[in-house]
């Protein structure tokens, strides 16, 4: 396919050094941080500018060339695996901040700059970007747009989306439209374009500027840190706590085994137990101190045998510190694990957790759990060793059980993690297959060829028949022999 005049057609567009066909080189960009799926792309380019990435995108029009956008590759769903005879247009030169409009609270930033990025800019003019993934000192704001990345704080704060008053994007055929406001209006009449492009993965188009809001940092933040003997005390507390009226910046929970393993990598001083609750309140003082009154109170209540205010700024990082290293720490206690990212109703939090110790039991596969508790968004990781044979099949076939689950509380099977390649098969157990449809016509509105990130986000035949228990049951489409799902 990447015959040597597309090759000559692509580097023209980038300039020589912005083309990688190394093979050697190219195994940098066969999967994302879902480790488990790997392709090797058949080229990768390296724009600087918009019009880099229009010309890029225009050739792979032109050619039927499939194309997959890629940050820092940070993703756990797949979502920048690339495809079979693909191209990877990988933006991590595009890391200008264009401009900073303290007036206006917003800033405008190209999409290889990092989420910490935007925050360092405008702390000392008392600003900060309010979404927080657990990898913001890394991941990318384009990585974030095509995710709807969150965080700890997006209990309060809100999502990516809240925070994206426009952005630029280059369509499936080479076209440069806004999204939204150029200049960053909060409201822009007409379709919430922007809420129809965050989010969708890349398989809509690729972002390449984005002016996003900016938060005034609030005048107290105090950090709790609670431990409990029980996970079903824990998560009662966080029911405690929002039925009361309050509502925390964050509220993250973490089992005994993940608190096990963000202590031994970063020494936070995390209390031995079964269940550890931050709680963070920020805003006016005297609110925020009496409030943290009202959380001790619940605390209390629900049993937590130790709780701990941090007194200073570093005794706060310290404690983010561990709970943003839960997941990379994890390789503490497991050579492998599978993290999924279901969301739940708050209120089902101990029922949820309840079941998902049964499963553990039931399958003699170990769960560690660290989450957004105050929004429901679980994080379980499935340990296993992918040594044993059969046991990384088994791992899967839980961590889609777990998944199931959610739905079945009335929850999602993704909160911030998307669904990329990883969950594709789970989506036709949250949708209808007449919901499915509608999306798929959103998307061919968009890119009509399948040419951005394709093969990621819906159910394909070929791609989502179950292995369960070890059998293989096909999708009801391609038992019926049907090539095409829409």
């Amino acid at each position: 396919m990447f015959t040597p005049a597309i090759l000559d057609e692509l580097r023209a567009a980038v300039d020589a050094r912005g083309l990688i066909v190394d093979r050697n080189q190219l195994q940098t960009y066969e999967c994302d941080g879902l480790t488990a799926y790997r392709t090797l792309p058949s080229a990768v380019v390296l724009p600087r500018t918009t019009a880099e990435v229009s010309a890029v995108i225009r050739i792979c029009a032109a050619h039927s060339i499939p194309f997959v956008a890629r940050g820092a590759g940070t993703g756990l769903s797949g979502g920048s695996l690339p495809a079979e005879n693909s191209l990877v247009i990988c933006l991590a030169r595009m890391n200008k901040v264009l401009s900073v409009d303290l007036e206006n609270a917003r800033i405008t930033v190209e999409p290889g700059v990092t989420n910490t990025q935007v925050t360092e800019r405008v702390k000392s003019a008392g600003y900060f970007y309010a979404p927080d993934p657990s990898s913001q000192t890394v991941c990318t704001i384009g990585g974030n747009l095509a995710e709807n990345a969150g965080g700890a704080h997006c209990l309060k704060y809100g999502f990516t989306t809240t925070h994206v008053l426009g952005c630029e994007v280059v369509l499936p055929n080479g076209d440069i439209r806004w999204f939204g406001s150029e200049h960053g209006l909060v409201d822009s009449p007409g379709y919430d374009l922007p809420g129809v492009f965050i989010g969708s993965e890349g398989t809509l188009g690729i972002a390449t500027k984005a002016v996003l809001r900016i938060t005034r940092r609030p005048e107290t933040v105090q950090t709790l840190l609670a431990a409990f003997d029980s996970a079903t005390d824990a998560a009662q507390t966080v029911s405690d706590i929002i039925a009361a009226g309050m509502l925390p910046s964050a509220m993250e929970m973490m089992d005994r085994t993940s608190i096990f393993a963000a202590e031994a990598a970063v020494h936070a001083g995390y209390p031995d137990c079964d269940a550890l609750l931050l709680v963070e309140l920020d805003g006016p003082t005297a609110e925020v101190q009496a409030q943290m009154a009202q959380v001790r109170s619940l605390c209390s209540t629900n049993k937590a045998w130790e709780q701990r205010l941090a007194q200073t700024d570093t005794e706060r990082a310290l404690v983010w510190k561990g709970r943003k290293a839960a997941f990379a720490a994890m390789g503490r206690v497991s050579p492998n694990y599978i993290v999924q990212d279901g969301v739940i109703p708050r209120t089902a939090l101990p029922a949820v957790l309840t079941r998902m110790k049964q499963m553990s039991e039931e399958t003699g596969l170990r769960i560690a759990n660290v989450f957004h508790a105050g929004d429901g968004n679980l994080h379980p990781m499935v340990l296993y060793d992918a040594a044993n044979p059969g046991e990384e099949d088994r791992a899967l076939i839980l961590s889609y059980d777990i998944l199931r689950m959610c739905v079945d509380a009335g929850g999602s099977i993704s909160g911030e993690h998307g669904i990329g390649r990883e969950k594709q098969c789970v989506m036709s157990y949250m949708h209808a297959e007449p919901d499915l449809a509608t999306m798929q016509r959103v998307r061919r509105a968009f890119d009509p060829n399948n040419l951005a990130n394709p093969e990621k986000l819906f159910p394909t035949p070929r791609l989502c028949g179950e292995r369960r228990h070890g059998a293989y049951i096909p999708h009801p489409i391609e038992a019926a022999g049907i090539a095409e799902v829409y």
